[in-house]
C-alpha cells in the first residue's frame, strides 16, 4: 500500500523543516557540550529534539525550543541564559542560515523561537507544487507494518461499534503506506468462535430456511441475538420477550450446549462443518458489500478458521516449555501467580479460545510476512487482554517485533450510552450510511447546478465522508456522542466543511479556465507576499511533519485538526485576496497556491478514507 510515486528534487525531498530545525538544534547540543557549556549525552539527544514542536501562537515564530528549563539545572545557569547560549550555538549549525531566520531573544523561562525564512518556505511550497507526492519526504528507514483493524464477527451484521475500528484502522493502514512503509492490512474474521456455536445450535433447533433463502444474515442474526440471550441467561432480558421465555423453558441448558456446538466445530463435525460452509459465503459477502461501500479494502481476510490447524500444536509448545498447565480441566498461563486467573488456551471442553487463535496468529505472521510492527486496532475494553496476549507472547519467545494494541473509545447516543435505536437495539452500520446518505442528499438537492445523478453521487460521498470524519476527528481513546446534525455541517471540523474547500478551490480554477498542467509546468514561483498567504504556505509545509505525528501514537484526529487549519487559512486567503484578478505574477503564485491547497485536502482525506467532489 505504500506510495512510490517520486519527488521532484530540491526542498521537497529534503525533509521537512522541523527535521532539518532538529538536526540543527542536535548539531548546537554537540557543540555546547564541546565546549562545555552542558553536558549532554548523545543517548539524551533524541529526547531533548522532541522538544522542538511548531509555536503555540504565531507571534513568536514558526517552532519552539523548550529544552532550556530542563538543561539548566545540569549547565548550573538560569534558563533564560542557557536558552541563549544554545540559540547562538543554534544560529552557527551547518544548514541552519539557510532555511531558518536567526532566532530572536528567548521568551519567558527559556523558549527558543524560530522563524522559517520566507525565501525558503516559498522554494518549499513551489517545489511541493510540482512534486506528485506534495511535499511529503518519505521515512527513511521503511518498516513492514501488519495492521489488524475491523474484524467482525460474522454471521450477524455488522453494527455501528464496528464503524470504529474499520475507519480507523483503514485511516493508519493508508497515512503509513504514504509515509513509505510496506503496510499488510489483515481482516481478522470472527467465523470460529462461540458466536457461531451459538449460530449453529440455533439453526438446529428454530432456524428458519425460508428466511435464510430471503435475507441469510438477517436470519442468522435472528437466530444469534435469540441464542444469546438464553446462554446468557440474564433473566430480566428472557422476561422480556415472552418467545424468549418459552424457548428458555424448553432449552434450560442452552448456554452448555452452545459451547459443545463450538466445542464439535473445532473437533471438526461433518454436520457442524457443513452448516459452516454453508453460512460463510452469504456471511462474507454481507460483509464485503458495506466495506466496498465504506471505500475500505484488505490485503488479506484471514479469519480464525485459517488457524484453526495451529492451535493445538500452540497449546502443546506452551505446555512443553512449561508455560501452560492444567487448572480445572483447562489449560491456562499463568503470568501473575496462581492466585490469579490464568489466560485460557484451551477451555476443559477441548474448545480453543481467541488467546490460541491469536498466539497462532502471532506466529503465523512472523513466519510468513515477517513484520517489525504488529498493529491491533480493538475497543480499549480489550486491553486486559492484549496485555496478556503481549505479555505471554513475549514468554513464549517472541520477540523481535512491536506489538501494539491501537485502543479507541465507545460511540454513544445523547444519552451518554453507547448509541442505540430508540428500540434499544444496537444500531446496524449499513442503516448508520443509509440515513447518514439521506440526510446529505436534502442538503445537497439546495444546489441546481447538479443533475439527479450527480446528487445522488454527492450525497453518497458527502453522507459516507460525514460519519468516517466524525470518527476520526476524535481523539481515539475517548467516547464520542454521535450526531447526524452536526457531522454535516458546512461550518465547523467536518468532512462537508473539508469537502466544500476542496470544492471551492476547484470552482477557481474552473471559473478562470486553468489548465492545472500546464501551470504545474510553468516556473513561476510561489511568492508570499501577504501575511495570508504566508499562513497557508506554512500550513501545507506541515504536512509531512503531520503524518509523523500521527504514526508516532496512532492517532488519525492529528490529521484532521491539521485539515481544519488549512481549510480555515485558505477561507482566509480567498476572502481577503484577488486571485483571478490579481496582476501578474501574483495571480499566477495565487493560482499556484489554490492548486496546491486543493490537492493537499484532496491527499489529506484521501489518507483518512474519505472522498472529495467538485462541486457541492
Amino acid at each position: 500500500m505504500a506510495d512510490d510515486a517520486p519527488r521532484a528534487p530540491g526542498l521537497a525531498s529534503a525533509g521537512t523543516f522541523r527535521d532539518r530545525l532538529r538536526g540543527c538544534f542536535a548539531a548546537a547540543f554537540q557543540s555546547l557540550a564541546s565546549d562545555g557549556i552542558v553536558a549532554i549525552d548523545a543517548a539524551e539527544i533524541p529526547t531533548l529534539l522532541e522538544q522542538v514542536r511548531e509555536t503555540a501562537d504565531a507571534k513568536f515564530g514558526d517552532y519552539s525550543g523548550t529544552m532550556a528549563m530542563g538543561l539548566a539545572k545540569k549547565a548550573g545557569k538560569k534558563p533564560r541564559d542557557l536558552a541563549i547560549e544554545i540559540a547562538r550555538h543554534l544560529a552557527d549549525a551547518p544548514g541552519y542560515a539557510e532555511a531558518f531566520a536567526p532566532p530572536g531573544d528567548p521568551v519567558g523561562p527559556g523558549f527558543i523561537n524560530v522563524r522559517i525564512r520566507d525565501e525558503a518556505l516559498g522554494a518549499a511550497v513551489s517545489a511541493a507544487f510540482r512534486d506528485e507526492r506534495l511535499g511529503v519526504p518519505g521515512v527513511a528507514e521503511p518498516d513492514t507494518i501488519v495492521i489488524d483493524f475491523s474484524s467482525p464477527n460474522v454471521a450477524k451484521p455488522m453494527h455501528v461499534g464496528h464503524i470504529r475500528s474499520t475507519v480507523i484502522g483503514d485511516a493508519i493502514a493508508r497515512i503509513l503506506g504514504f509515509r513509505g512503509h510496506h503496510t499488510i492490512t489483515d481482516n481478522h474474521l470472527g467465523d470460529w468462535g462461540t458466536q457461531f456455536g451459538m449460530i449453529l445450535w440455533g439453526w438446529k433447533r428454530f432456524g428458519d430456511e425460508a428466511a435464510f433463502a430471503a435475507d441469510p444474515t438477517g436470519e442468522l442474526g435472528r437466530i444469534y441475538r435469540t441464542v444469546r440471550k438464553l446462554a446468557d441467561g440474564k433473566p430480566e432480558e428472557i422476561a422480556a420477550d415472552p418467545s424468549i421465555a418459552e424457548l428458555a423453558a424448553k432449552y434450560p441448558d442452552a448456554g452448555r450446549e452452545v459451547l459443545l456446538e463450538t466445542a464439535r466445530l473445532h473437533e471438526g463435525d461433518a454436520d457442524n462443518r457443513a452448516l459452516w460452509e454453508r453460512f460463510m459465503p452469504a456471511c462474507l459477502g454481507d460483509i464485503e458489500r458495506l466495506y466496498e461501500r465504506l471505500d475500505v479494502r484488505f490485503d488479506h481476510t484471514l479469519g480464525e478458521s485459517f488457524f484453526q490447524p495451529f492451535l493445538a500444536g500452540v497449546v502443546d509448545d506452551l505446555e512443553a516449555k512449561g508455560l501452560a498447565r492444567e487448572s480445572r480441566g483447562a489449560i491456562g498461563v499463568f503470568l501473575d501467580g496462581d492466585d490469579k486467573p490464568p489466560f485460557l488456551v484451551r477451555k476443559a471442553d477441548g474448545a480453543f479460545l481467541y488467546a490460541t487463535t491469536d498466539l497462532a496468529t502471532i506466529r503465523w505472521r512472523l513466519e510468513h510476512w515477517k513484520p517489525d510492527r504488529i498493529l491491533y486496532v480493538v475497543d480499549h475494553r480489550q486491553g486486559q487482554h492484549f496485555d496478556q496476549l503481549f505479555e505471554t507472547a513475549k514468554r513464549w519467545g517472541i520477540d523481535g517485533v512491536d506489538l501494539v494494541h491501537v485502543a479507541f473509545g465507545t460511540v454513544l447516543g445523547d444519552d451518554g450510552k453507547p448509541f442505540k435505536t430508540r428500540a434499544g437495539d444496537t444500531v446496524g452500520l449499513e442503516s448508520l450510511l443509509n440515513e447518514g446518505v439521506e440526510r446529505a442528499a436534502a442538503v445537497v438537492a439546495a444546489d441546481e447546478g447538479l443533475s439527479l445523478e450527480e446528487r445522488r453521487r454527492v450525497a453518497e460521498t458527502v453522507g459516507i465522508g460525514a460519519i468516517k470524519y466524525a470518527d476520526l476527528c476524535q481523539n481515539r481513546t475517548t467516547d464520542y456522542v454521535f450526531s447526524y446534525d452536526k457531522m454535516l455541517q458546512l461550518t465547523g471540523n467536518t468532512a462537508a466543511y473539508m469537502q466544500y474547500a476542496v470544492a471551492r478551490v476547484e470552482g477557481v480554477l474552473e471559473k478562470g479556465g486553468i489548465d492545472r498542467g500546464a501551470l504545474r509546468n510553468t516556473a513561476t514561483p510561489i511568492v508570499l507576499a501577504d501575511p495570508k498567504e504566508r499562513a497557508l504556505a506554512l500550513e501545507i509545509a506541515r504536512f509531512g511533519e503531520v503524518l509523523e505525528d500521527v504514526e508516532a501514537d496512532y492517532r488519525p484526529n492529528v490529521l484532521t485538526a491539521w485539515l481544519f487549519d488549512v481549510a480555515g487559512c485558505y477561507s482566509a486567503f480567498y476572502d481577503a485576496l484577488p486571485i483571478l484578478k490579481a496582476p501578474e505574477p501574483e495571480r499566477s503564485s495565487r493560482l499556484a497556491l489554490c492548486d496546491l491547497t486543493g490537492r493537499v485536502l484532496r491527499k489529506g482525506l484521501e489518507l483518512l478514507g474519505i472522498g472529495t467532489v467538485r462541486k457541492m
